[in-house]
């Protein structure tokens, strides 16, 4: 799970303007893994990408890496 985090942080710290506002938290209450990021407002656009697309890269990094671990894991950008 820290694995998942680190990788999400630093995929994030490495796109954005701002890398010291970035906030990444886990939630596993659940049966699933709930990761959330928070980057600065003005770094919005940079980690969505154009229709999109860096999210989904990220989404499909994290879904690897959790697969690799055998849990679910989800990402929600705030």
């Amino acid at each position: 799970m820290t694995d998942m985090k680190a990788l999400i942080e630093y995929i994030a710290r490495s796109i954005v303007s701002h890398p010291d506002d970035v906030i990444v938290e886990c939630d596993d209450s659940s049966d699933k893994l709930l990761f959330t990021l928070q980057v600065n407002p003005e770094d919005k656009g940079r980690i969505i990408g154009r229709k999109g697309v860096v999210a989904q890269s990220i989404r499909s990094l994290l879904r690897v890496a959790a697969v690799k671990e055998g849990v679910h894991a989800v990402l929600e950008i705030e």
